[in-house]
């Protein structure tokens, strides 16, 4: 018997995978390259640099060393994609609200689901701090797949 993958739904041509560069979205990166291999998907990968314009004008060093990081990290997933046979875009934004970025990037692509990871912030963190993940949730033009750390090993 063979543990050949199945698409988990038709329709999955264009999955888009929304990542931040941490441990907690390598579990959404392999589960979106694992579901786009299934569904033979073209798949996008979106990070957003966080910024703000006070923030570009103390620190612009730090700013571009933080694109940097983030493109070596997209070429790194997009080789993995490439590994498996897949057809992967990456795209790079700097902005304040990641969100926004990869709402509007589902909705030009025509994605039919965003997968990302999540912190597993709770309580009174969540609240202070927002979500990216319950925003993109919120706002997002197709499905939305959040990828949990735990039990990954």
């Amino acid at each position: 018997m063979t543990n050949k993958q199945v698409c988990p739904t038709p329709g999955f041509e264009r999955l888009l995978i929304a990542t931040d560069g941490s441990e907690f979205s390598k579990a959404a990166i392999n589960e979106g390259i694992a579901i786009a291999k299934a569904c033979s998907s073209k798949l996008f990968v979106v990070s957003v640099v966080e910024v703000n314009e006070e923030y570009e004008a103390l620190a612009p060093k730090i700013v571009e060393k933080a694109e940097k990081e983030m493109r070596e990290h997209l070429e790194w997933v997009k080789s993995i994609a490439s590994k498996e046979g897949l057809d992967c875009e990456t795209i790079i934004h700097q902005g304040e609200e990641p969100y926004q970025y990869i709402v509007d990037e589902a909705a030009q692509k025509e994605v039919k689901m965003i997968i990302m990871g999540s912190h597993g912030r709770t309580g009174l963190k969540r609240l202070m701090m927002g979500s990216v993940a319950s925003r993109v949730i919120g706002h997002a033009p197709c499905a939305v797949l959040v990828v949990s750390m735990k039990g990954k090993k």
